[in-house]
């Protein structure tokens, strides 16, 4: 199984286009040793050939020019692409709107839960304005109710076994008022048939408790929530007051006695111990400052853009 880091940034990227905190000013200076970052999404391949997108980035174009691995190849017809399908993990716009770049698609395959269907036909109906440019064929993962894990197949792909896990998360701000929240959020398992390794992914995490914690101590790559070093990180940065825990993410430190990301990533053997989706104004951004040296210390890499893992 192929791995390709599209985007490693949260929403706005790295540097955020109209920000001038303390991290995106330094770095326009050239005074930190950081890269630039898109939006996150990755895509996952079972040879190379065929790819999966998870999740749909606003970058999404960008980030297909910038992957040769994702370029239509000589012996594909005058419109085509390798990409063959879309995972979503949640309808956030930072990880659905890139759909409307794929609209040139001959056809699109797009899975996702009951609720993230709800949220794209109704607060953000980017179904019916899809449909007058492409065959949509969209799957649904049936995580709801008491359904929280929900495997899967993806035709054309007969190497990789997919399973969608429910998640903390956050509702985005265009989803209408609900009690149900199981669906919300999912985590992807992706495991290679053929070699056994598998692959944990999970842009957005709000807590880990149990259930979280089986799943990530199951694989042998974690690619997980990286949004935050500290719970009030954006309140200290000067760039508003929502906490960590409000925004939907669990930050890399412990905070008010429980246990921060860091925490949960050492409860696990993982091999690769990755952290993705990373803030603008959080100082893992810096390749060389304290909280870097910390996240080495413990084994944990941070994603960048153009990142392949094998496994």
């Amino acid at each position: 199984m192929k791995i390709l880091v599209l985007g490693s940034g949260a929403g706005g990227g790295f540097p955020q286009w109209n920000c001038r905190c303390r991290q995106c000013a330094s770095f326009r200076r050239g005074e930190l040793d950081g890269a630039a970052r898109t939006q996150s999404s990755v895509a996952v391949s079972q040879d190379g050939a065929d790819w999966v997108l998870l999740n749909a980035s606003p970058d999404i174009a960008q980030q297909i020019r910038a992957n040769t691995l994702l370029h239509p190849t000589q012996h594909a017809g005058p419109r085509d692409s390798p990409i063959k399908a879309v995972v979503l993990t949640d309808s956030q716009l930072h990880n659905v709107a890139g759909l409307l770049s794929l609209r040139e698609s001959q056809r699109l395959e797009v899975f996702a839960t009951p609720l993230v269907f709800e949220d794209l036909t109704a607060g953000l109906p980017l179904l019916s304005a899809l449909d007058h440019y492409t065959a949509v064929h969209w799957h649904m993962l049936p995580v709801a109710g008491n359904a929280a894990v929900a495997p899967f197949r993806i035709e054309g792909f007969p190497d990789l076994a997919f399973c969608a896990v429910d998640v903390p998360g956050k509702a985005p701000r265009h989803a209408r008022q609900r009690g149900e929240t199981v669906g919300e959020c999912i985590a992807l398992h992706i495991q290679d048939t053929r070699t056994g390794q598998r692959f944990f992914f999970s842009p957005a995490l709000a807590e880990v408790g149990s259930a979280e914690l089986d799943w990530m101590r199951a694989a042998d790559c974690l690619m997980v929530d990286g949004t935050f070093w500290d719970e009030h990180e954006l309140r200290d940065a000067g760039l508003g007051g929502p906490s960590a825990s409000e925004l939907g993410h669990l930050p890399q430190m412990a905070f008010e006695g429980r246990a921060g990301m860091i925490d949960a990533l050492n409860a696990t053997d993982a091999p690769r111990k990755i952290l993705t989706h990373v803030n603008n104004s959080n100082p893992i951004l810096d390749a060389h400052g304290r909280q870097r040296r910390t996240l080495a210390d413990h084994g944990i890499e941070v994603a960048h853009d153009g990142m392949v893992i094998e496994l």
